[in-house]
């Protein structure tokens, strides 16, 4: 019979046991919803672009350069904001970035000229990118506490914010001014943020399980994500590099989607503009899918085998797409590629967070937004000098390069992350 202070002791264990997943649910709710935030606060912006540009009376080269400044800023701060995560803790940094990046979307239609809101746009594309990095970094950390592949399924949670944004704010652009919208929309962001950073700051970032979750008994475990920032060999920065290459090849798919699909199916094959828009919203809407499945695939196929599918399914799903004769076959080819595209950008980010924390994180993520911005004028360079559908089979490349490389480095990613 134990006595009482075994049974205290015992008790008070049990407690802290309940206490720790009630805490890492609580921690998995606040962090998909600064996923959910990200996607939605950025596709209303994206939905008021052709109003921002009326105000503003910038010419399409002019807008262009302007629309630079999300990019620009996003890049040149995800590098600056690995070292801030470091220093202190992913969590802070996750609210501060989500304040600066919700509040300065109400900043572009304050602007009169093409200078001015590339300057916000600046502003804008920094939150953006500091948010990416901080929140990625703390979902990794969350990760490697549940020792489960989860990271799908709070990409999938952008994925459906961005949907949501974007719905919202075509059903709304008739109806209320880009000031009004925008407005709106960063008071919403603002307390979102408030609320889920809340629970964020209060909650101790959580320490790795060892030996538990799925897979644990039968060696699967090795392919999950482990500790960030632990020790690991000297490969491990060509480690990251190398996930960084998977996640810009997956972001060029995304970024060549987002802006050709809907032309490319009304000008090759003539469709009616309606009829058009919907290849980016099969895309996404099989993304947003994939993902949701995206753990249960991972639990079942392990990382490496999930990459190598989903590229070569991808890389099918698009030489379909952009080939295919008949609008039907098109729209099924950029579903398959969305299905495959779904879960290579998530795996890679968090591999490279298991290897060396925030500053993977940051060095992944970089290369990957990277991708997203070389592929909208590649494609339109190669659009001229060939034609549409020959360089939208570039996406498709690109994707049977991630299945390479993925495949070609199974063996030194599975050595660095046992």
């Amino acid at each position: 019979m134990p006595t009482p202070n075994k049974t205290r002791t015992a008790t008070s264990g049990a407690r802290r046991s309940v206490s720790t997943d009630r805490d890492l649910t609580r921690l998995r709710a606040a962090i998909t919803a600064f996923f959910f935030l990200d996607g939605f606060v950025f596709a209303g912006w994206v939905a008021r672009i052709p109003a921002i540009k009326e105000q503003t009376s910038a010419s399409e080269g002019a807008l262009g350069l302007a629309l630079l400044g999300v990019s620009a800023g996003g890049t040149a701060t995800m590098m600056a904001t690995g070292r801030l995560c470091r220093r202190f803790g992913n969590h802070p940094t996750t609210v501060a970035a989500g304040v600066l990046f919700a509040g300065s979307v109400a900043l572009p239609p304050l602007t009169h000229s093409a200078l001015a809101l590339g300057l916000v746009l600046l502003v804008f594309g920094t939150g953006f990118g500091a948010l990416n990095v901080a929140m990625n970094s703390a979902a990794v950390d969350l990760i490697a506490a549940l020792r489960r592949p989860v990271m799908p399924g709070f990409h999938a949670a952008f994925s459906l914010g961005g949907m949501a944004g974007a719905g919202l704010g075509g059903l709304i652009a008739d109806h209320l001014s880009p000031i009004r919208h925008l407005s709106l929309l960063a008071v919403f962001g603002l307390l979102l943020t408030a609320v889920a950073g809340r629970t964020l700051v209060s909650l101790p970032v959580p320490t790795p399980r060892v030996g538990t979750g799925p897979g644990a008994e039968s060696g699967q475990a090795t392919d999950l994500e482990s500790a960030p920032g632990a020790q690991r060999p000297g490969r491990a920065r060509w480690l990251v590099a190398v996930f960084g290459l998977i996640a810009l090849c997956t972001a060029y798919g995304e970024g060549a989607m987002a802006d050709w699909a809907a032309l490319h199916l009304h000008q090759d094959l003539d469709t009616s503009a309606g009829l058009a828009a919907a290849g980016y919203a099969v895309f996404a809407l099989m993304m947003a899918v994939g993902r949701l499945s995206g753990t249960a695939l991972l639990e079942r196929l392990g990382q490496t085998r999930t990459l190598i599918a989903g590229g070569a399914t991808a890389a099918a799903g698009m030489l379909l797409g952009s080939l295919a004769p008949t609008i039907w076959l098109a729209l099924l080819g950029f579903a398959v590629t969305g299905l495959g595209l779904a879960n290579l950008f998530p795996v890679a980010i968090a591999r490279a967070g298991a290897l060396t924390g925030p500053g993977g994180v940051a060095a992944a993520s970089t290369l990957g937004y990277g991708g997203m911005l070389l592929g909208p004028p590649t494609i339109g360079f190669l659009a001229d000098w060939y034609s549409l559908p020959v360089a939208l089979t570039t996406v498709a490349a690109l994707a049977a390069v991630a299945a390479v490389v993925a495949y070609g480095t199974r063996n030194a990613a599975r050595t660095a992350g046992s």
